[in-house]
């Protein structure tokens, strides 16, 4: 796979050249399902789930933690985690109430895997990416009550 140089370009213009490369392999090499594609696509079209994918590169998150880490709302949270694992990335582990969240090294192969590395490139010395870190190291796991409780 080539990869277009960059110079002083934006973490979302290199996320494009790198993404646009990945489909032109992807095209020529013929392995991929379409729908399946642009699902992945879709997934990786926001933000939001671009940071939590970098948080969970990291380690396992549960769903308060991500909350925490990117300061969002539980059910933000929820959606995009939830939205990236119908899109094949993660995969989710219950304990009781808690839902964890982590990279599915197993179905994360071929051009998922690519895309993954494409996001984790794409975010090197991102300076929100590198807040989000910062407080995902902070951040503590915390039960439906004591987020309920914080937002009084």
């Amino acid at each position: 796979m080539r990869i277009c140089e960059q110079t002083t370009r934006s973490p979302v213009d290199k996320a494009s050249d790198i993404i646009y490369n990945i489909c032109v392999d992807a095209h020529i090499k013929s392995r991929f399902n379409m729908r399946e594609l642009v699902k992945s696509f879709k997934s990786l079209s926001d933000e939001t789930r671009l940071r939590i994918l970098k948080l969970l590169l990291e380690r396992e998150c549960c769903v308060c933690e991500v909350m925490q880490a990117l300061d969002i709302s539980q059910t933000r949270a929820s959606r995009n985690l939830n939205a990236l694992y119908d899109a094949g990335f993660l995969k989710l582990r219950k304990d009781g109430l808690w839902s964890f969240y982590s990279i599915d090294e197993e179905r994360v192969k071929g051009y998922l895997s690519d895309l993954v590395e494409a996001v984790k490139k794409a975010l090197e010395g991102n300076e929100v990416a590198a807040l989000d870190m910062q407080r995902l190291s902070k951040a503590e796991r915390v039960g439906p009550e004591c987020v309920r409780r914080s937002r009084r």
